[in-house]
């Protein structure tokens, strides 16, 4: 698989990252290991998570998704060919949430307990936090990667404002600085993307990896009436694309995956890939079916009237 490079992090990673979110929710044990070994037997190298997956699902604390990275990571014995990537801030309980540096320091620890490793590869901020001063959340990254147990930081979530004075207060804390940005950015969801932050990743070289990029399923395909909503855990999360501009979206998804001999879901990931400036799209899956779809959109390449539809349909 193709790989890029991540801002200025000096990390290089696959043009397709896997999500761990299903990971501990609807995928368990057995199934996540051969989902990762699929990904990596694929040459994917960039592995996606949170510390906070799954807290959703009834009887989860949270660290599920990392807990099990980590026993896979451990069995198969191949950290070393892993851009490991986790996320901290949203709430994983009472008292446990934000990006003070108090809580930023406890739970890189507690990552790295259920990672089993001794460095996260690329740490990001999974929300900005109003509450805490950006110079407080900053200086508490570059301690950690001064102790040797962060490799790169990135943002996910944030606007535009606030990620332009992240980028200026982390160059005055030794030189760390945010090296990349994780917005929700897909066919059907462009506008907060392009219209604010997409200009101001580019300028400043950051690396984007995109989250939501087949919009929890839609673009698919697997969604195309209400009645369809029933098939998946996350349908009802679908249910605001059934629209004028969802359907048109689809029917040029169609069209181009007829073209290429393709389906809609890699179109939408190719897409993503050919996006100036956008490093991968994160994309998860229960399946090594599903990853081997998933895989057959990085060796898929789009001429440029197919992109210009898909741009139109999707405007």
């Amino acid at each position: 698989m193709r790989k890029r490079k991540l801002g200025d992090s000096g990390l290089e990673v696959s043009v397709l990252a896997l999500g761990g979110n299903v990971f501990g929710w609807t995928a368990d044990e057995a199934s996540s290991f051969r989902v990762l070994d699929a990904f990596t037997a694929a040459g994917g190298n960039l592995i996606d998570t949170a510390d906070m997956y799954s807290t959703w699902v009834p009887g989860n604390r949270g660290g599920e998704s990392e807990t099990l990275i980590g026993r896979w990571m451990k069995a198969r014995r191949n950290r070393e060919d892993i851009v490991l990537a986790t996320k901290v801030g949203k709430e994983m309980g009472p008292g446990r949430k934000g990006l003070s540096r108090a809580y930023i320091l406890r739970a890189a620890e507690e990552s790295l307990r259920r990672l089993q490793t001794d460095r996260i590869d690329l740490y990001q901020a999974h929300e900005d936090d109003p509450g805490t001063p950006l110079e407080e959340t900053m200086e508490a990254f570059a301690e950690l990667a001064r102790q040797g147990k962060v490799r790169a930081v990135g943002a996910s979530n944030y606007g535009a404002g606030r990620l332009s004075e992240a980028l200026r207060i982390g160059e005055r804390h030794g030189g760390l600085r945010y090296q990349s940005l994780q917005p929700c950015y897909n066919l059907y969801d462009r506008s907060e993307y392009e219209t604010s932050l997409e200009l101001l990743c580019r300028k400043e070289g950051l690396g984007v990896i995109a989250y939501y990029s087949l919009a929890s399923g839609f673009l698919t395909g697997k969604y195309r009436s209400k009645e369809d909503l029933s098939k998946s855990v996350r349908g009802e999360t679908v249910r605001k694309y059934l629209n004028e501009r969802g359907f048109r979206i689809l029917d040029a998804l169609d069209e181009t995956a007829r073209r290429h001999g393709s389906n809609p879901a890699r179109v939408a990931l190719a897409w993503l890939i050919a996006r100036p400036g956008v490093t991968a799209p994160i994309a998860s899956a229960t399946t090594p079916e599903q990853v081997d779809d998933l895989v057959e959109a990085t060796k898929l390449e789009l001429d440029v009237s197919s992109i210009e539809r898909l741009d139109r349909a999707s405007a």
